[in-house]
């Protein structure tokens, strides 16, 4: 089943998130407020004349594939990246008691947005929290760390949104959120996932701590109707 995660937001919008489709049976998205992304079953040139046919004007739109694609002459790319999709087949779970974390909702969404804007771990928007199981670490009422989940197939989990704010950087706040989401995920009986930038050295040796292994190469772009 990994190979499916090659073409992940298909997979997951073809399975366990299908309710959340706002396409079609031949082109799927995610609602505006809650993800950017978009899936095709295949990304031949044909199958990209859909994205210019079908696809709303009015928003931007990101896929994660693990091969390169050439768009359409009607977009443009905003943003590209190479990232590493990690999988975490051999859990090895970090505790540390001292840690308090606790369950984000919907109040707390104002918080996570100032907290992503501020470290970049990704698109977060006003109704990301949908996906479900966010934690957070808070300094009396201040959210300074938080990770929860994103797509979803009926094998697969990722673990998303994984940022600390950056003065409370070295307290092992983003391996504790990690850790307890894999557990959460590996307790519903399917494998974590994720995905990180190929420059981020100490996160994916963090992640590799825990059990992540590189499974594949995923290029991510940003872009948007000319």
């Amino acid at each position: 089943m990994i190979h499916l995660l090659h073409n992940p937001v298909w997979a997951a919008l073809s399975t366990h998130q299908s309710y959340m489709n706002q396409g079609d049976e031949t082109l799927k998205y995610f609602p505006a407020d809650i993800c950017p992304f978009v899936g095709l079953e295949n990304w031949g040139e044909e199958d990209l004349r859909t994205l210019s046919t079908s696809l709303p004007s009015d928003r931007t739109f990101s896929m994660p594939l693990s091969k390169e694609v050439v768009l359409p002459d009607d977009f443009q790319v905003v943003f590209a990246i190479p990232l590493y999709q990690m999988i975490c087949q051999h859990f090895q779970p970090f505790e540390n008691r001292a840690i308090a974390m606790v369950p984000l909702t919907e109040v707390h969404v104002p918080q996570m947005l100032r907290l992503t804007e501020q470290t970049k771990p990704g698109p977060f928007y006003q109704r990301t929290i949908a996906f479900g199981n966010y934690h957070g670490i808070f300094d009396a009422d201040k959210l300074v760390s938080m990770a929860g989940q994103r797509l979803q197939t009926h094998t697969h989990t990722e673990v998303s949104a994984i940022c600390t704010d950056p003065l409370y950087l070295g307290k092992s706040y983003a391996k504790a959120l990690t850790s307890h989401l894999c557990s959460l995920i590996t307790s519903a009986g399917k494998t974590p996932f994720l995905h990180v930038r190929q420059d981020n050295a100490a996160a994916i040796g963090l992640y590799q701590k825990l059990g992540f292994e590189i499974s594949t190469e995923i290029f991510f772009t940003v872009f948007r109707k000319k």
